[in-house]
């Protein structure tokens, strides 16, 4: 199995956590996005205990809400001693909703509106990551008005390309993202900063992509970054208080995929980093990391029931099933590889080759094409692995198709954490 907590039981069945994946949904219905918490407190406390041991006191991973968004993570990531990456108002709300400390929000975003950046300030969201001078002029503004003084991190782009997926990848100079080194922009946004009323500059933000394995472009990156802040400090005799690298580390997603050890990666990223610091007599900044995806992909599997199942002599067989990409759009966004399993024959020789097509009236709607599982009958549960991050946060009504449910797993208990969307909430918005 990919990972620790799947298992097969002695019907044959997938197990996650210990709980029978075909109970599970028969029990709640599929499509069932179903998440170990267990599974993601052992991720937190990963990140947690190695940036504690590696890096200066202060430093903390910031769990990346746009991987998975909703009310019942943020307890658990307070309880784990993480604070929180957000990118929207809707965001902000959805943590304030489940009591988590608007002191412990990072607000992300390149193109926050006016009436965003008033709602965080108004909360009283802990640092602001401005990511251009429209955007810190409107937060100074805001500021200033409140009798406050917002604390920030600035927004800079290192020029790096980490070979990674060109859809998720944040840290070349063209970008959307951030104020660029290259081209000088990023030192006129500090000096610019630095004078700006209402506003205190903490230190630097960049990230340079997601799914990332290695710790060397982590290391590449702290290299322009320290570079960087040793010219701010020349120029503008400002020292960095912090460093944020963004995000954290990638998740196999297929065997051929390798494991990832996240305390050694940070470890090794924390002795380059002292490394540096030494050799430029630079003080060591603390260090943030925004780790989404490892944090909830492999924690969570998604449950459909496979519908018509058909060959085409002589091309391939399909297996239809009650989802696809209205609860998983990343095959047809990336032809993100997935491991799929028959849950219901979790005992039986996946020697079954077939493409698992959606429901969609879409030719691209497909989660794996030509995928080997146990064959399949009606009604069989088919399993998809490491769906956590950007599956629900991606979720959709095209063809008004419903969302999921998602359920929880917790010392051997399940619990509804969001409940099937119904034709009600479908309709509720409109005349």
């Amino acid at each position: 199995m990919l990972y620790d907590n799947l298992s097969v039981n002695e019907s044959g069945h997938l197990t996650i956590a210990g709980f029978d994946a075909c109970e599970l949904a028969e029990m709640y219905g599929t499509p069932l996005y179903v998440l170990d918490e267990d599974h993601v407190r052992e991720k937190c406390r990963t990140y947690v205990n190695a940036m504690r041991a590696s890096f200066p006191e202060g430093s903390m991973p910031l769990y990346a809400g746009k991987a998975l968004c909703f009310k019942g993570i943020y307890p658990i990531v307070q309880s784990e001693s993480m604070g929180a990456d957000v990118v929207s108002a809707g965001e902000i709300a959805t943590a304030l909703a489940a009591s988590f400390p608007a002191s412990l929000l990072y607000f992300h975003g390149s193109n926050k509106t006016d009436a965003e950046i008033a709602y965080g300030v108004e909360q009283g969201v802990g640092h602001f990551v401005v990511d251009n001078l429209d955007e810190l002029a409107t937060l100074s503004r805001e500021a200033v008005a409140r009798g406050i003084t917002q604390k920030v991190l600035l927004r800079i782009t290192v020029g790096l390309d980490p070979h990674t997926l060109a859809a998720i990848n944040t840290g070349k100079v063209d970008s959307q993202f951030g104020m660029p080194i290259e081209t000088g922009q990023a030192l006129s946004f500090v000096r610019t900063a630095l004078a700006t009323e209402g506003i205190e500059v903490e230190g630097f933000h960049s990230h340079i992509g997601s799914q990332i394995f290695e710790a060397s472009s982590f290391c590449d990156q702290v290299d322009r970054l320290l570079a960087f802040a040793c010219d701010v400090r020349d120029e503008l005799g400002f020292i960095a208080q912090t460093f944020n690298l963004g995000g954290g580390f990638a998740v196999p997603y297929v065997e051929s995929d390798p494991k990832v050890d996240i305390a050694a990666n940070i470890a090794a990223i924390a002795q380059h980093l002292d490394e540096g610091c030494a050799a430029a007599n630079y003080p060591k900044p603390r260090i943030l990391m925004e780790p989404g995806r490892s944090i909830v992909a492999d924690a969570c599997t998604t449950l459909y029931s496979a519908g018509r199942i058909k060959t085409i002599e002589g091309y391939r067989s399909y297996v239809m099933v009650d989802g696809g990409m209205t609860d998983n759009p990343r095959y047809a966004l990336y032809k993100s590889a997935y491991t799929v399993l028959n849950a219901s024959r979790a005992d039986a020789p996946a020697d079954f080759e077939c493409t698992i097509a959606g429901r969609c009236c879409e030719s691209g709607d497909r989660i794996a094409e030509n995928t080997c599982i146990a064959k399949p009958e009606h009604g069989d549960v088919i399993a998809v692995l490491t769906t956590g991050a950007y599956n629900f946060a991606m979720s959709m009504n095209y063809n008004r198709v419903m969302r999921p449910a998602l359920i929880m797993l917790h010392n051997g208990e399940a619990r509804v954490a969001i409940r099937r969307q119904t034709v009600d909430d479908l309709l509720a918005l409109e005349a």
